[in-house]
């Protein structure tokens, strides 16, 4: 039976599980729940029930529905361990995870929509602050990771192959992308952008391919 992935297209952290379950070549159903500010599926009541945090994405294992993305990133490890997604060495395996984080846990967070609606209903803040706030957490993380990983000697960010630290990135830099964000000081992240993109697994995974 497949996997279920409750999914939204344009959810990154949506998009980091769709990109992981590809590079693994799990098969799962892709089960819509739209963010759109006209629906809104996560507030009704049938998804509420499944998964009370009202958030995108969640998979269902056995019966019970679970959420956020790194700690399902870190069950398909352990579940379907090959191709890893993680380096072999334990130096690398810490700084892959710490690359990651940066994404999820410092910067992705300040620019969910949850955060945005806040600020413009709360606090008035219109699209040109909203484009700046926006801008400034994406560039003060990418600042940071892009001193870490410049002049990097392998294909990818920690070895020959695409680990959690690409499956997070990438759908940063389409977000950033998104917002018009400059991206220009960060070769380090664009070149591996760009070999991702190249990738099935990655290709297939976009919103643009995901959207129904």
């Amino acid at each position: 039976m497949a996997l279920k992935l409750y999914d939204y297209w344009r959810s990154s952290a949506a998009y980091r599980l769709r990109i992981a379950l590809r590079l693994k070549g799990v098969d799962f159903e892709s089960v819509e729940i739209s963010l759109h500010p006209d629906v809104r599926a996560q507030h009704s009541d049938a998804y509420r029930a499944l998964n009370p945090q009202i958030r995108v994405p969640a998979i269902e294992v056995e019966g019970q529905v679970i959420g956020q993305s790194m700690a399902i990133l870190e069950w398909l490890e352990e579940t379907y361990p090959t191709p890893p997604i993680l380096p072999s060495d334990s130096l690398l395996r810490l700084r892959a995870r710490a690359f990651a984080d940066t994404i999820a846990c410092d910067v992705h967070p300040l620019n969910n929509p949850s955060v945005l609606n806040v600020l413009k209903g709360t606090y008035g803040a219109d699209g040109d602050a909203i484009s700046v706030w926006y801008a400034d957490w994406i560039t003060r993380g990418f600042t940071a990771l892009e001193a870490q990983v410049a002049g990097h000697d392998t294909p990818f960010l920690f070895g020959d192959a695409p680990t959690i630290a690409e499956i997070t990135l990438i759908p940063q830099v389409y977000n950033a992308q998104r917002f018009d964000v400059d991206l220009t000081p960060f070769p380090t992240l664009m070149k591996i952008d760009a070999a991702c993109q190249k990738l099935p697994a990655f290709a297939a995974a976009t919103p643009e391919a995901s959207k129904p």
